[in-house]
């Protein structure tokens, strides 16, 4: 079914299949090379998301769009790279260094300054909005909303709609201990800095963790923490309070720049779309300069 624009073809798929071999059914006609290439210049889109991966799965009842016009241009920028995108959401890895949005003291480039003139290059009246935030010296994953009505249902439902979040951090010191939940009060000094406090004064807040290295050369401890609440710096505040602060990480009692950032990676996001419904699993590996610490 072809649309009005005639540089745009429009499928409703009808039994399953994989996106490469389906392609080259439909363009019969055409070379396999010509047929490849709309995958490398972004020109095909599974529901509403580019894509260029060959073997993506087709289901009844999906929408497949086809671009024989100009190639979608692929964002390109040092400090971020867009990891998923759709017409409601955009999920990024951000490098360390990058503000996630500006503050009153800091106004500078952020992930959100960059991704709002990114959804404007195609119209001026696209916008972004903030679901959760990475701290500037935190490299990983992140999301970002394309719609109001998006950002409201993903953030009233925070907890149903994400299901996994997963940090990988080098901290200072052997931890004994193969894996453990750390649970406790954290609240906010005037300073800005996240503490354990006692129950009455804070929120509650549970890291479970699990050793994935040691080294006993340069006593330090590749950890794998997955999130059970969502506080305000909960991993960094946790971690000194056991008594290994994560190294490079001064405000938090790392007394150790062994890499030249703080050691703190958001590698594991997995939410539940707000609109589809449909599971979305997203991974990045463990930084170079972690495990080079381990070698």
């Amino acid at each position: 079914m072809k649309k009005q624009n005639p540089d745009t073809i429009a499928i409703v798929i009808e039994r399953q299949d994989t996106l490469l071999p389906f392609l080259f059914a439909y363009f019969s006609d055409r070379s396999k090379t010509t047929v490849k290439s709309y995958l490398a210049h972004r020109q095909v889109v599974v529901n509403g998301c580019v894509t260029t991966q060959f073997d993506t799965p087709l289901a009844p009842g999906d929408r497949l769009e086809i671009n024989l016009g100009r190639a979608r241009e692929a964002m390109s920028h040092p400090m971020l790279r867009i990891v998923y995108e759709d017409d409601d959401l955009i999920v990024i890895e951000k490098r360390n260094g990058l503000l996630s949005v500006a503050t009153d003291k800091q106004i500078m480039r952020t992930a959100y300054s960059i991704l709002s003139e990114y959804v404007k290059q195609s119209d001026p009246r696209n916008k972004i909005f903030v679901l959760h935030r990475l701290d500037r010296e935190t490299s990983g994953l992140m999301m970002f909303a394309k719609s109001e009505a998006v950002k409201f249902k993903v953030q009233s439902r925070w907890e149903e709609t994400v299901v996994e979040r997963k940090y990988f951090a080098v901290v200072e010191g052997i931890v004994e201990r193969d894996h453990g939940t750390i649970s406790t009060y954290l609240t906010e000094s005037k300073a800005l800095k996240v503490y354990v406090t006692a129950r009455e004064e804070g929120k509650i807040a549970n890291t479970a963790y699990r050793v994935l290295k040691r080294s006993k050369r340069n006593d330090v401890t590749l950890l794998e923490l997955e999130l059970e609440t969502g506080r305000k710096n909960q991993i960094r505040a946790h971690m000194e309070y056991i008594g290994h602060p994560i190294i490079g990480d001064k405000k938090y009692g790392s007394k150790r720049a062994l890499i030249g950032r703080v050691a703190l990676h958001a590698g594991v996001l997995s939410f539940i779309h707000p609109v589809t419904g449909k599971r979305l699993d997203f991974s990045t590996p463990v930084p170079r300069k972690f495990l080079d610490l381990f070698a």
